[in-house]
């Protein structure tokens, strides 16, 4: 039996959920995972559904049989192979702890996704990715060639057909026609200390105003810096006894693990735009190993 995933978005009304509900059972599907929620501020509705085609029915027939559902709902909905592997490309500069991250839960399947690439304007990496058998792309990035370097770039996007880049620690900003491009498919991390503390060096800032919380955040990318819709957060607490260094290692750590888990949710249609915020649907008990191993 093949797994799919059906995500909807639309205006909320009676009779969304029954319809989604009746359909699969019409075409000999069970639904094994079900997530579902109403914006009362936006009138929206969101809703994941998990389920088994167990009567052979295919990808094909089941999209062109949903199409009248989703006209009389109006409805922006999507259904995907739940064993499809997203193609991902990664972007990095001269912070490593992101990339080296994702490289191995890649390696060992728990985080299933299909790496087409790694981009970077440094050669600090190029050994590392080579080893892994992913093709390494180096792109300089210069004030007077900005423009060519993310014409190349797109070119890759189109070239491997990318369907999200990850900006695992690239430190250098995209354009807006990129971001418009890619919009909802761009990943990026950072330190939580934003705008507090800004620039070069952020963890020094805040250990030197004794600061007792260290966050990392994964959002969408925007036009808007650092400012796109926050998919995952976390903290780690620290004490006056840490050390500035100690800062910058918890911090690495917090920013690896909140990519990864942003990552994770993106890839199995987890995550849902809703103006400037997001809707994240949590894997359910049981469901995460399945997800897990792809």
């Amino acid at each position: 039996m093949t797994s799919y995933v059906l995500t909807v978005t639309c205006k909320s009304t009676r009779g969304i959920v029954a319809a989604i509900a009746n359909y699969l059972a019409d075409q000999g599907c069970n639904i094994v995972d079900s997530s579902q929620f109403d914006d009362l501020d936006t009138g929206m509705f969101f809703t994941r559904v998990s389920f088994l085609s167990e009567e052979g029915v295919g990808l094909a027939a089941l999209k062109e049989g949903f199409k009248p559902i989703a006209e009389k709902f109006e409805m922006d909905a999507e259904i995907h192979d739940g064993a499809s592997r997203m193609k991902v490309l990664l972007m990095v500069s001269r912070f490593g702890h992101c990339l080296n991250d994702l490289l191995y839960r890649w390696k060992i399947g728990a985080l299933p996704i299909d790496i087409v690439g790694v981009v970077s304007n440094h050669f600090d990496y190029q050994k590392v990715v080579v080893n892994h058998d992913i093709p390494f792309h180096h792109i300089k990035v210069t004030k007077e060639n900005k423009p060519q370097a993310e014409a190349q770039l797109l070119d890759l996007v189109d070239q491997t057909g990318t369907e999200l880049i990850v900006l695992a620690r690239y430190m250098q900003v995209l354009s807006d026609a990129m971001c418009r491009k890619m919009s909802g498919r761009i990943i990026n991390i950072h330190h939580s200390f934003l705008p507090s503390f800004k620039g070069a060096n952020p963890y020094k800032q805040a250990y030197e105003r004794g600061v007792k919380l260290i966050g990392a955040t994964a959002h969408y990318v925007t036009a808007d810096l650092d400012e796109g819709p926050i998919i995952e957060q976390d903290t780690a607490r620290i004490t006056h006894a840490q050390s500035a260094d100690d800062y910058v290692s918890i911090g690495r750590d917090v920013e690896s693990q909140v990519l990864a888990r942003a990552i994770h949710a993106h890839i199995h249609r987890r995550v849902f735009l809703n103006g400037n915020r997001t809707i994240v649907f949590p894997a359910s008990p049981g469901s995460y190993a399945s997800e897990r191993m792809g």
